[in-house]
């Protein structure tokens, strides 16, 4: 057991059900940068947003259950938007003790960054289907024209993109097909068009350039990423279990964990994160 008095000093643990998770690492990293982190990518059971409900919430338990009987870790970051959606509160109940930061669709900022109140959202199945996306989409509609779109495939092709150029261009394939499909909000004038589009996946900012040139320079793309990142800060300093701000002797650890194709995990975390030859272990639960 890991007393109180060193809780501080356990890692922060994030977990996705592949590789996309790495866009909110990649700004907890920035906003946190003296902690010590876990993640872990449940890649065996990949992609989450196509699979049920039951599935998606044993999966988390499981995870959940390892890293904190593992790792000790003293905040759970759900780096997933369809796990958020069918798990984060099961979670809470759980752990009640512990914090948990899940992450969603953007569409409360969008709301705030809105000129037109005409706002995209793009999700995997999963999260759209989902009660807890229909109720916040709920909430919202009331007062902006909201247009989602369940992009099935996306998250799973932006993974395969690693391999080369032949995963690229189904990407980009996809993205085109997607963004059409919520015509005639993009490629309108101003007035109607869309102004916002909210990335409704933690895969979805690795292809932001590609989405970026479909809808135009006036259309503002909001990655939720920081935003969970600047939540996450704010829990642990809450708790009081964030370490002070690194010295000249500080060195991070990073724990790379993934359930199947470690070589993935590794070379996602060099080409999109610039972390060469991570050490990433295989685990099975």
């Amino acid at each position: 057991m890991v007393s109180e008095t060193d809780f501080s000093r356990q890692p922060v643990g994030v977990f996705d059900s592949g590789v996309g998770g790495l866009s909110v690492l990649r700004e907890l990293l920035h906003v946190l940068p003296q902690e010590d982190m876990v993640y872990l990518a449940d890649t065996a059971w990949a992609p989450y947003g196509e699979r049920s409900t039951d599935e998606i919430q044993s999966r988390s338990f499981a995870i959940a259950d390892y890293l904190v009987e593992r790792y000790h870790i003293k905040a759970l970051v759900v780096a997933c938007n369809t796990a958020t959606a069918q798990a984060a509160q099961e979670l809470r109940l759980r752990y009640p003790t512990l914090p948990l930061i899940g992450i969603e669709p953007a569409i409360k900022p969008a709301a705030a960054l809105t000129r037109t109140g005409h706002i995209g959202i793009m999700a995997t199945h999963g999260t759209v289907a989902s009660s807890k996306f229909q109720q916040l989409l709920h909430t919202w509609r009331g007062e902006h024209d909201v247009r989602v779109q369940a992009c099935n495939g996306l998250a799973l092709a932006i993974e395969n993109a690693l391999d080369g150029p032949a995963g690229l261009a189904l990407v980009q394939q996809l993205c085109a097909t997607y963004v059409q499909a919520l015509e005639p909000f993009v490629g309108q004038d101003p007035v109607q068009g869309i102004d916002t589009l909210a990335l409704g996946c933690t895969h979805y900012p690795f292809a932001a350039r590609t989405l970026q040139k479909l809808v135009g320079p006036d259309v503002t793309l909001i990655d939720p990423g920081e935003s969970v990142a600047l939540q996450t800060r704010r829990l642990l300093e809450k708790t009081r279990l964030t370490l002070p701000e690194p010295d000249s002797g500080h060195q991070r650890q990073l724990s790379w964990l993934c359930t199947a194709a470690p070589e993935r995990l590794a070379l996602a975390a060099d080409k999109w994160l610039g972390i060469h030859e991570a050490r990433v272990e295989q685990v099975q639960f």
